[in-house]
């Protein structure tokens, strides 16, 4: 052990074998230095040395960054602090060394020679104090020092970022956990987590874990509604985030205030774990003393001043009741407003007797029709070939379900139908037709045209998975379920109806769905089915976007080319992708584009589940916003055990 810190294991000439600063941890010190490619992890937490989800790296390209990472995985979400120091426009300034120097200096070593400092203000000495620098697991990379001739714990010198508080990380949970709020006061270097009123912690004994509700949740007008300035909103005019929250945290620099609904203090989860009324309920009967006091009060006036005041409480009274039971009466029937009931003969009307097919699939045949909603409307009819739920409320609670999913990427359910045995949804109409039409044309579409479908796509796909109040999975991703608007916006359809087919999804085992060249090997493993399945089935119609080739070509006359996920990553391989896009000469003029694209496929279809991204990585790849790792072979020999 050297008077550095370093541990080395030397042959008998003291030629170093092996040591320990070659291996850091979360910490390094005076002397150390870490290469490009090198990492600090941070540990899981106070108390937990194993690796936590934050790194600090020095980049290949001479970038050092900070970020998270999605364990178990390695894989770096964007970095919330970086260096600068990156190849860039200028190779000589790029970073070369992260040094931690004998003094105490920290800094990144340029391949110019010049240096950049990670920390401003006095040093402390070396000879007097032991220096470290250490990612801590709430993702702050700081310093401390400690005297050699003292008792004192070590103390605090600078830190990166400044207020981790601040930093919005695309992970998912913040510094702080998932329902908490993070707080750097200003005699702290350390950021506070506390839970918002109502809420406690999961863990007790984990200050930074998650929180949950003292209230209990789940009814349906939690769901449906919220109120704001005394209006009853509807859902298809506000986006509402889905819970939990993430990211929460206290900044002053904002002229804003953030709000979470919370069940009236009526009823709740009492600290032993008990239902019952909550010690404000209680407050609220003393105060009845108060009103009997006021009763007093009116029977000792005269008898025309009574009159007067109770005339004006019954008057108010039935103000505030008229009011009230509006609010009640919208609030019952805004599904209504939104979501028409059509009968059967409505809709035959309205489809001239179901004349005019549009397309057919698994869940049943789709036809053309105009319906009255104020104005002529064309739509799109489904008539359903079968649903599992036998009663009018599951039917009618599973639309339901469907009609709150709102998004610009995704088709609008205008009603239903349920008329005895027949059942049916009425969709709005997008006059572009299929992506399928779209992509497979005799005309190849343009490159623009194909990646704006593309990133539609993955942002519909990516509402329904974290999104929307309900996670959806989709589990028939194909072109054929994707539909073009006037403006070739892709809108994907569908999406609900394997719940209200009664197909068991999330984390269950079930029967094979889907269609042939879309279906992820998942379905024919026994092991649970997930949004991955999804995440597959994109990554077949990205590279179909990509080529305007269908996935699967029986009468291929070219050896290796009839499956198009094989091909395609043999043109990866072989760095072929020109004849992947047929030579087009737009798609390789944004050869950059084209190569994140095609290795985002490569990423989705991997065979094993828990490597394929979230579709939030997906977006955040596709958009150039996160870094795209070449992927490994999708198609490994490997095996799943139960």
């Amino acid at each position: 052990m050297t008077d550095q810190g370093n541990f080395q294991l030397q042959d008998r000439s003291s030629e170093k074998l092996w040591q320990s600063f070659d291996y850091p941890t979360d910490t390094i010190l005076p002397s150390q230095v870490i290469d490009r490619g090198g990492i600090l992890s941070s540990r899981r937490s106070e108390t937990n040395f194993s690796r936590g989800r934050f790194q600090l790296r020095l980049q290949q390209d001479g970038n050092l960054v900070l970020n998270t990472i999605n364990l178990p995985t390695d894989f770096a979400n964007t970095p919330y602090y970086a260096s600068g120091t990156d190849d860039g426009t200028n190779s000589s300034t790029s970073g070369m060394q992260l040094v931690f120097n004998e003094t105490g200096s920290i800094y990144v070593s340029r391949k110019n020679g010049e240096s950049l400092g990670l920390a401003d203000g006095d040093l402390v000495s070396s000879r007097d104090n032991y220096i470290r620098a250490t990612l801590n697991f709430d993702g702050v990379f700081a310093q401390y020092y400690h005297p050699k001739n003292g008792s004192e714990s070590w103390t605090y010198i600078w830190s990166i970022p400044d207020d981790i508080c601040r930093i919005l990380l695309d992970s998912g949970a913040g510094v702080c956990g998932f329902n908490s709020i993070c707080t750097l006061y200003q005699d702290q270097k350390r950021p506070t987590c506390k839970c918002p009123r109502n809420y406690t912690l999961i863990d007790p004994n984990d200050e930074y874990g998650d929180c949950k509700p003292d209230f209990i949740q789940g009814c349906a007008e939690d769901e449906l509604f919220r109120s704001k300035g005394g209006e009853v909103l509807d859902l298809y005019d506000v986006m509402e985030k889905k819970l939990p929250l993430s990211n929460g945290r206290v900044d002053n620099s904002l002229n804003s205030r953030g709000f979470i609904k919370v069940r009236k203090a009526e009823y709740s989860i009492l600290p032993n774990g008990s239902h019952g009324l909550s010690p404000e309920i209680i407050e609220k009967e003393k105060d009845q003393d108060t009103l009997i006091l006021v009763g007093s009060v009116l029977f000792g006036t005269s008898v025309f001043v009574n009159i007067l005041l109770v005339s004006a409480f019954c008057l108010g009274f039935f103000f505030i009741y008229r009011k009230k039971k509006a609010k009640t009466v919208i609030a019952q029937n805004v599904f209504e407003m939104n979501l028409r009931c059509f009968t059967y003969k409505e809709l035959e009307v309205a489809t001239d007797g179901f004349k005019e097919e549009l397309g057919s699939g698994a869940f049943g045949i789709v036809y053309k029709g105009t319906i009255q909603l104020g104005s002529s409307i064309v739509v799109a009819v489904k008539k359903l070939n079968f649903v599992a739920q036998e009663t009018e409320k599951e039917f009618k609670n599973e639309v339901n379900v469907i009609a709150q999913i709102h998004h610009k990427n995704l088709v609008r359910l205008h009603g239903y139908c349920d008329d005895g045995q027949n059942r049916l949804l009425v969709y709005e109409y997008l006059g572009n037709g299929t992506l399928a039409s779209f992509v497979f044309a005799d005309i190849k579409p343009s490159w623009k045209e194909r990646t704006q479908v593309v990133l539609g796509i993955a942002k519909g796909l990516l509402y329904l998975h974290e999104e929307c109040s309900t996670q959806i999975i989709h589990c028939d991703i194909k072109p054929q379920n994707i539909l073009l608007d006037d403006y070739y916006n892709a809108k994907i359809s569908d999406f609900g109806l394997a719940k209200l087919l009664m197909m068991n999804q999330s984390q269950t085992h079930t029967a094979i769905r889907g269609t042939k060249g879309y279906v992820a090997p998942e379905w024919f493993r026994n092991i649970p089915i997930t949004a991955k399945v999804d995440v597959y089935s994109f990554g077949v119609v990205l590279l179909e976007i990509i080529c305007c080739r269908r996935s699967v070509d029986a009468v291929s006359n070219d050896d290796g080319k009839e499956i198009l996920t094989d091909w395609a990553y043999d043109c990866v391989v072989e760095g072929a992708l020109d004849a992947l896009v047929s030579w087009e000469t737009e798609a390789l003029d944004d050869r950059k584009k084209l190569e994140t694209y095609v290795m985002v496929s490569m990423w989705c279809i991997q065979e094993n589940p828990s490597v394929r991204p979230t579709m939030r990585k997906v977006v955040q790849m596709l958009e150039g916003v996160v870094e795209v790792h070449v992927p490994p072979c999708p198609f490994p020999a490997y095996s799943i055990t139960n």
